[in-house]
């Protein structure tokens, strides 16, 4: 008897201490870009447009920036018309910037038949990146950089994978693929980050 009810105190110990080592270590990952260095800004990048002129997020300074990875063929798709009407209701203060990638195999066109694709199914006008990696040892700088300063939240799990950036350069937050530029939370933020 006394065998199994000390197995079964280590099973319950065993339990509640991994338990509380997920709770640290998520509770950590919150608190995750306030420990970030930042030995340069959002502003130190540049993109290639889709129309082959340089962006350049120098020029947005001051305002928020939403950086997502888009595609074509993916059930995330429609978001571009929540991204199109995000640009145009803060245009003033905001800029979202559209980067295709096929790194989840969503977005295989060419640079033409994207832009194409963008305008006339969603009449897009906010700036689009050509085609790039927002992965591994071939990502774009800005994602490298994003994924050294704010840790894996930054990292694109799927397409349409926001990254927003606050008006003194760095990560604000990140907010995953489900997540609609509609949704009160994402909204919230923009508009908190707005006023200040």
């Amino acid at each position: 008897m006394y065998n199994v009810a000390t197995k079964c105190l280590k099973k319950n110990f065993r339990k509640i201490m991994i338990k509380r080592l997920l709770f640290i270590i998520m509770f950590l990952g919150l608190f995750n870009n306030l420990f970030a260095k930042y030995d340069e800004l959002a502003y130190s990048h540049t993109f290639n447009s889709i129309s082959n002129e340089k962006i350049n997020l120098m020029d947005y300074k001051k305002k928020v920036i939403v950086v997502v990875n888009v595609a074509s063929r993916c059930g995330y798709t429609p978001q571009y018309k929540d991204l199109q009407t995000l640009s145009d209701k803060y245009k003033e203060n905001l800029v979202v910037i559209g980067i295709p990638s096929n790194n989840f195999k969503q977005e295989p066109g060419s640079n033409k038949e994207i832009k194409d694709f963008c305008e006339t199914n969603f009449g897009i006008t906010f700036p689009i990146t050509e085609k790039l990696d927002v992965l591994g040892s071939n990502a774009h700088p800005f994602y490298k950089w994003a994924k050294k300063n704010h840790g894996i939240g930054a990292i694109p799990k799927w397409n349409f994978h926001k990254i927003v950036i606050g008006k003194n350069g760095k990560i604000l937050d990140t907010f995953a693929s489900f997540t609609k530029p509609s949704s009160r939370k994402f909204i919230d933020l923009i508009e908190r980050e707005i006023k200040n």
